[in-house]
């Protein structure tokens, strides 16, 4: 989810100073995505996917709407309303397919299959959007797609329904980065948030109660920890595109991989597949290069 808001209207700083708080920022967003996947993990023992991400939306909006009232007023005004429901329908279905992955998967392995989004959010764009194809996209393109074959590796190793379930995350993603990167055009980070949440606990109602398991007041520390990192992970990326530009950003975001494997690692007795590794370098290496040739014109 990093690239939503690479392309949207956030000013960038220039100078070692920038750099600097860029850094920052996505060493919050880094552990905040890290503690979040954490405490999934740890939820799902007691509780499904759907019912884990209402109460963790139920827990970080009164959150978010404090920090909108302090640092963000009128933070609740949009007109496109369309969009935002569009957004949020593919967005509660990749957070869905996200938890569940959590829940199946090695950490590493989940995000790697997260790092694929922008190869489908760039084939989405030339399928329904006709943007065009130049050299460096195309080049993003393919290594995305060998990446992909690298971290899958069909007939190698079993396609299972966590597998499904990550890849099918990166594809509702992608649809949220292409509605995201339309939105930034005209609404705040916190208008985006706001309505995220807002929306997506209204989805997630029916589905939660259709589900719901009784818990008990020990589950509540793990759901704190989802709501707060559920809204600094998205400032944090938001205000490191603020500070620098993409082609240093994205190296940041993918310290992701190898810290969230250095956690499985520790947590949980998972070791880091090479070939999970290589695919996400791929597809860093192809973004990288077509973000490059884009900044060229």
């Amino acid at each position: 989810m990093i690239e939503c808001f690479a392309g949207g209207s956030l000013s960038v700083a220039s100078g070692n100073d920038g750099l600097a708080r860029a850094a920052g920022w996505m060493g919050l967003a880094l552990l905040s995505f890290a503690a979040l996947a954490v405490s999934a993990r740890e939820s799902l023992a007691a509780m499904s996917p759907a019912q884990f991400l209402f109460l963790r939306t139920l827990l970080g909006l009164p959150l978010l709407v404090g920090l909108g009232v302090l640092l963000a007023p009128g933070f609740m005004r949009t007109r496109r309303w369309r969009l935002h429901l569009l957004r949020n329908l593919f967005h509660y279905g990749g957070q869905l397919c996200w938890i569940g992955a959590i829940g199946l998967l090695p950490l590493a392995l989940v995000f790697a299959l997260e790092f694929t989004t922008p190869v489908w959010a760039a084939l989405l764009a030339l399928v329904f959007l006709g943007e065009r194809l130049g050299r460096g996209r195309a080049v993003a393109l393919v290594a995305g797609l060998v990446g992909v074959l690298l971290i899958t590796r069909p007939g190698l190793q079993p396609f299972d329904a966590g597998m499904a379930l990550g890849l099918l995350a990166a594809l509702g993603f992608a649809v949220t980065m292409v509605a995201t990167k339309g939105l930034t055009r005209h609404d705040s980070v916190f208008t985006i948030l706001f309505w995220m949440l807002a929306i997506q606990l209204l989805l997630g109602l029916p589905v939660a109660l259709w589900v719901w398991q009784p818990i008990g007041w020990g589950e509540l520390p793990w759901l704190l920890v989802a709501a707060v990192t559920g809204i600094s992970a998205h400032l944090g990326v938001a205000n490191a595109f603020r500070h620098a530009d993409a082609t240093l950003v994205l190296p940041m975001d993918f310290l992701r991989l190898p810290l969230i494997a250095l956690v499985g690692a520790l947590c949980y007795g998972e070791g880091l597949d090479p070939w999970v590794l290589g695919g996400g370098v791929l597809i860093l290496a192809g973004n990288l290069y077509s973000l490059r040739r884009e900044r060229r014109g």
